[in-house]
């Protein structure tokens, strides 16, 4: 086989020339020929940064003679809208391949909708221009999201290498993520778990919903009572998958919705808050390069410290 560079298109591309490659999974020779493992090849087609024949193939695709396999390895300086904006960041932690923040509630991580200034991206594009490209040049350094109105620590990966070992951390279910949130009424139960399945609500496309499609994927949360109040009570969440708006969701989905949650909570709110009180309290994960495992952990913001004390002397 052919392997050359193209330096116009910075993509690495392989001819299929080699009978032994013949009819073997796309995957699993990208794997063998980039020295790497199948999950991170699995992670680089699923940003579309691999092409069979200038096409997008899936990792099952069995190759044929002939075929040129492209791969984009490279971390460009792409053009983007992405305005750069001097927006604080609250850096927990930063070397060569991540970077951690504690992200305050009301940001928003990335542009959508036609908006291009005031979110994360936007931070982190004045800060540096050492961030992975694979999410796209909309979403640079992004491996996960929190919602806008949810505060507290995500990692960000600062090269191409460090989002896709991350990528498979999360795919994986090896990170930790551990959220508090103050939900509505007394749960009758310590500890609990709560699985369903997700699925963007048909009426509303920026909501999602419980329900077993072809299109759902399944959502596990476990939580523990923290704290009970007349009307209320504290919980911590540890989330088992990452889905949109699982938490706010599953929350509902027992009664029991958060606090200040306008799109799945109660219409009636006692509370003039912002958002949901909903943080993101620890991550922890393995450091991309040293496998060495790290953690981190925010304390909730302000107005969550707010409304948890007035409860206390409410109770008291």
């Amino acid at each position: 086989m052919v392997i050359r560079s193209n330096l116009v298109h910075s993509m690495t591309r392989i001819i299929i020339e080699n009978e032994a490659a013949k009819n073997k999974r796309l995957d699993i020779f990208l794997a063998g020929e980039l020295n790497t493992t199948r999950s991170q090849i699995q992670q680089l087609i699923k940003y579309d940064k691999v092409l069979v024949n200038d096409k997008i193939q899936k990792a099952g695709y069995e190759l044929k003679l002939g075929d040129e396999v492209a791969i984009d390895l490279e971390e460009e300086k792409n053009e983007s809208k992405i305005i750069p904006q001097n927006i604080p960041l609250n850096i927990l932690f930063e070397d060569e391949h991540v970077l951690v923040i504690d992200k305050p509630q009301g940001l928003s991580v990335h542009p959508g909708g036609g908006a291009f200034e005031n979110t994360l991206a936007n931070a982190l594009v004045y800060y540096t221009p050492a961030l992975s490209n694979i999410s796209g040049v909309e979403r640079p350094g992004i491996v996960h999201r929190l919602d806008k109105d949810t505060s507290g620590v995500m990692v960000i990966a600062k090269t191409n290498e460090a989002h896709l070992n991350l990528s498979q951390q999360f795919s994986d279910r090896l990170v930790t993520k551990t959220y508090l949130a103050i939900v509505e009424g007394v749960l009758k139960t310590d500890n609990g778990e709560i699985k369903t399945y997700l699925a963007r609500d048909e009426k509303d496309r920026k909501k999602m919903r419980v329900a077993k499609t072809p299109a759902s994927r399944e959502a596990i949360s476990r939580y523990s009572v923290l704290e009970r109040f007349k009307e209320n009570s504290y919980l911590s969440f540890d989330i088992i998958t990452g889905r949109t708006h699982q938490i706010r969701i599953h929350a509902k989905h027992i009664g029991h919705p958060v606090v200040g949650d306008k799109t799945y909570g109660y219409k009636k709110q006692k509370f003039n808050l912002a958002g949901q009180l909903l943080h993101a309290s620890k991550l922890s994960f393995s450091h991309p390069q040293t496998n060495k495992k790290i953690e981190f952990i925010s304390n909730p913001p302000t107005e969550f410290i707010r409304i948890l004390t007035l409860l206390r002397e409410w109770f008291s």
